[in-house]
């Protein structure tokens, strides 16, 4: 099937006429929100065969086997947006404090307080609005704050994050502040920051395709002798989607090779064509465009690979499938790395699809224990994996099961931090979505497990 697109602007959405089979249909997406996006896919589903989105398809998932203790299951302030994503509990003699991303939201990251565990009060923000770093791309569309963490070292605290520069590309920065409800003050420029990445491809046109590379999700552990450590992830699956899109509107006898599903092929050949206007979007508009080819490639994803090995010309886009966790040492005052970087962890087993992110490191009886997200955040494919070592740096060997996924009462559990319960044992701290839901700004709720560490393997209690 070849489709063809024609965009133009609409007030704040656009409208998108698709022809194909000799069928034309006009859509109108009132704004550029996750969820317009969802309604457009349905339609088009509907009414030429493409794929589903995952919101709208049915996921048998089983029972919890361990209990997962909500904590927070709505916003606890009217500027809190979209709940606890990415949520780091960090504990301190005065109690428990969380921090959480924020995505878009004028006020950047939210700060809550505990005695409990059960009972959470909001302390303020990060970054208020009009307050945040002059490197980091601000409003509602544009900016992205995402997976803070805190870290007291000596008498201050340290909170690391992601923000979206004003070139689009992720970065990581580094705030500090005399109390976890701060003030806060930013270093002035980022810490860590991505380079561009030439994929090899031709876009339209004839010119090569060149994406923002990006760097999320950090980490900073304090070992027990005071050494720092900064993990992070390269955000290579945000690289690919697009180029494959583009080589596939070049080389479309390659779709037929790449999937078998007539439905994964037509929603191919539609976001090929949909693909140079795409490029023109923002970034997460972007991302919600190519949503339906990164589930058909996560079906399909091993014969994916392959048939793009077997190409010979989408090494970069190959590359791109690989999402490394660097680690590093970090300087005593927060402002530089020191050494060369170490990749500790890359997505190779089959449930971890295109991407791992989101670790945290915590040290439990001499070992080195690293939290890690897998697979694609807003569908029920997303799950927490951990592997051990005897080294910050490790190597590290994964479990080779994720250690929580989907359950029929909780979807997408990911992006974990660890802290002492109110027993003094340690527990895990994770967001996840009400069934149902699942995307970028919709709610994330606050849930923790206990856990029991023996030897090199890790048990929910």
């Amino acid at each position: 099937m070849q489709f063809e697109i024609e965009a133009v602007e609409q007030g704040e959405g656009s409208r998108l006429t698709v022809r194909a089979d000799g069928l034309t249909k006009a859509y109108d997406l009132p704004g550029s929100e996750y969820q317009h996006y969802v309604d457009f896919f349905a339609a088009l589903a509907a009414d030429f065969g493409t794929r589903l989105p995952h919101l709208h398809r049915t996921f048998e998932h089983p029972p919890s086997a361990v209990l997962w203790q909500p904590l927070l299951t709505e916003n606890a302030h009217p500027q809190i947006l979209c709940g606890y994503g990415d949520p780091a509990v960090l504990k301190t003699d005065d109690g428990y404090w969380l921090v959480a991303t924020s995505n878009d939201a004028p006020d950047s990251f939210p700060i809550l307080h505990s005695d409990d565990l059960l009972h959470w009060e909001p302390q303020g923000f990060v970054f208020p609005e009009g307050t945040q770093p002059a490197w980091a791309a601000r409003g509602k569309g544009t900016s992205d704050f995402w997976a803070p963490e805190m870290v007291q070292v000596r008498a201050e605290y340290w909170l690391c994050y992601t923000a979206r520069r004003t070139n689009n590309a992720l970065a990581i920065g580094l705030a500090r502040a005399p109390h976890p409800a701060g003030p806060w003050t930013d270093n002035g420029r980022p810490l860590i920051i991505g380079e561009p990445v030439d994929t090899g491809v031709a876009a339209k046109g004839g010119e090569q395709l060149v994406m923002t590379g990006g760097v999320i999700d950090s980490h900073i552990f304090k070992d027990e002798d005071g050494s720092l450590f900064i993990f992070w992830k390269d955000d290579r699956n945000g690289v690919w989607p697009l180029p494959l899109a583009a080589l596939l509107c070049e080389r479309p006898e390659l779709i037929d090779q790449l999937f078998d599903r007539e439905e994964d092929r037509r929603t191919a050949a539609f976001v090929s064509a949909v693909a140079p206007w795409a490029a023109g979007r923002k970034p997460m508009e972007r991302f919600f465009l190519v949503g339906t080819l990164i589930d058909a490639a996560l079906d399909n994803w091993e014969r994916v690979q392959q048939v793009l090995r077997d190409t010979g010309i989408a090494g970069a886009i190959l590359d791109a499938m690989t999402t490394p966790v660097h680690g590093q040492r970090l300087s005593d005052d927060g402002e530089s790395l020191v050494g060369d970087p170490v990749t500790v962890l890359t997505n190779d087993l089959s449930w971890e699809g295109h991407l791992i992110e989101g670790p945290f490191v915590t040290r439990q009886d001499g070992r080195y224990y690293m939290f890690y997200a897998g697979n694609d955040f807003g569908t029920p494919a997303y799950g927490i994996g951990v592997a051990v070592a005897d080294d910050p740096l490790g190597p590290y060997t994964k479990r080779t099961l994720p250690l929580l996924q989907s359950t029929r009462e909780w979807t997408a559990p990911g992006h974990a931090s660890v802290a002492p319960g109110l027993n003094g044992k340690p527990q895990l701290f994770f967001h996840a979505f009400h069934p149902g839901t699942g995307g970028y700004n919709e709610f994330r709720a606050l849930l923790t497990t206990r856990l029991r560490f023996e030897g090199p393997e890790v048990f929910l209690e």
